[in-house]
């Protein structure tokens, strides 16, 4: 019976888990656990409310008699191709805090967290600055208005990793919360992360170098 194998020292960590395999050993009928595929749906989703921001963005640019318009001044590309680093590396960093939890090292599951979480923020700062320093506005234009909604739509989306990642770090804080076989909140701020690097390296594309 797979309840009788259920670690009790995890138990009260592990409830939902627990839940799961009592009711493999009521029915004898495998249960699958469905949540990173929730993620993966829920990214999905997302990614469809960016599709049709690019799709506007492009339609607009499209029929314009010109792109910019005539009199934006043109965007600075240092600044931006920095936190585009930033943000690539990010994925890479947050990576080793997968591999470390698998490990059931999760002091490395903190160290790669904090770290992230860090790049994230000095990302923000970087767009906040950028932000202040243009020369257009989000009224000014019609390419103002799409810039402004598209990296200020990307920027609450890595807003609310940060809040993910501060999630994960708190809840590794408790003994045993996070193991190479229970790290389900490790995985999912992963993909989280993983999809906002996309998103701005696509539009890092569009909006500084097209």
């Amino acid at each position: 019976m797979q309840g009788s194998t259920i670690d009790p020292s995890k138990a009260e960590l592990n409830y939902h888990h627990q839940a799961e395999v009592s009711e493999v050993s009521a029915h004898g009928v495998e249960h699958h656990d469905y949540r990173l595929l929730g993620v993966i749906v829920f990214l999905i989703a997302e990614g469809m409310i960016f599709l049709g921001l690019f799709t506007a963005y492009l339609t607009f640019r499209a029929v314009a008699p010109s792109w910019p318009p005539a009199g934006t001044p043109k965007l600075e590309l240092l600044l931006p191709s920095i936190n585009t680093v930033i943000l690539i590396a990010s994925s890479f960093v947050i990576h080793q805090a997968d591999t470390a939890v698998k490990k059931d090292d999760v002091k490395g599951l903190r160290t790669w967290f904090a770290v992230t979480a860090l790049m994230g923020a000095v990302f923000l700062c970087g767009q906040i600055y950028e932000y202040k320093h243009l020369e257009f506005g989000l009224t000014s234009n019609l390419f103002g208005s799409t810039f402004y909604v598209l990296t200020g739509f990307h920027g609450l989306h890595v807003c609310f990793g940060l809040v993910l990642m501060l999630g994960v770090l708190w809840r590794s804080l408790k003994p045993n919360h996070y193991s190479k076989e229970n790290h389900f909140g490790v995985e999912a701020a992963e993909l989280y992360w993983h999809f906002v690097d996309v998103i701005w390296v696509l539009l890092f594309l569009l909006l500084y170098l097209l």
